[in-house]
């Protein structure tokens, strides 16, 4: 009965690992249904295979881990290892993960296909209501037009306010450069009338070349 029960082991161990390695590779094919970004209304074949040879293996595994109690069970306190132990509640808790990561990939693709079939049902509503109302695109099209409009002159008084602000500060920074140079001149002794000097000077050459120019004319006209 030792005997048996060494050999026996080893090999169920054996065994679990390798249909845990296998439900995490469907897992990987499972969770791909989820993803999909056109999920049927029904499930596949494809998806109804994958996850009944899910719940078979989550199945085996059970039981596999069941023998394993009982052999634990069967043998004597001596012989009994806590490494045993660890592994067998290991087996538990990886099992017992994996029976709530299909429950949690389950509901995902459940509420995938609802949402693709609210969608598709929404598309049919819309499409019979164009098709039992023929103006309905014709308003629809016009309401955007519309709408495209309002949104352009939106936009272009928004540049036009803008241009307006940029100019009133424009306006105030010269005036404010004026002010400045006007009241730099006013501090400076005889700079007031030096500009007044310079401005008559500039209305007496006016004067003589305004004068110049008539004289010219006047004898162009008399030698004509």
């Amino acid at each position: 009965m030792t005997s048996s029960i060494g050999t026996g082991w080893p090999q169920l161990r054996q065994q679990a690992r390798s249909l845990e390695t296998q439900t995490e590779n469907l897992f990987h094919t499972y969770s791909q249904f989820a993803t999909s970004p056109n999920i049927p209304p029904q499930p596949s074949e494809g998806e109804e295979r994958i996850e009944a040879q899910l719940q078979d293996i989550l199945q085996r595994r059970e039981t596999l881990i069941a023998q394993l109690s009982r052999l634990l069970d069967s043998e004597s306190t001596l012989t009994s290892s806590a490494l045993k132990q660890n592994n067998l509640s290991r087996h538990r808790e990886i099992l017992h993960d994996h029976h709530r990561e299909l429950l949690r990939l389950k509901s995902t693709i459940a509420d995938a296909r609802a949402r693709t079939n609210l969608l598709s049902t929404v598309r049919s509503d819309i499409d019979a209501y164009r098709s039992s109302n023929p103006e309905a695109d014709y308003m629809l099209d016009e309401r955007r037009r519309i709408d495209n409009s309002h949104n352009m002159a939106d936009s272009v008084l928004s540049q036009a306010y803008a241009v307006n602000e940029s100019f009133g500060t424009q306006r105030e920074i010269l005036a404010s450069v004026n002010r400045r140079i006007v009241g730099a001149a006013s501090q400076v002794p005889g700079i007031n009338g030096l500009i007044g000097r310079i401005g008559a000077k500039k209305r007496r050459d006016g004067i003589i070349l305004g004068s110049f120019i008539a004289f010219c004319f006047l004898m162009l006209l008399y030698f004509k």
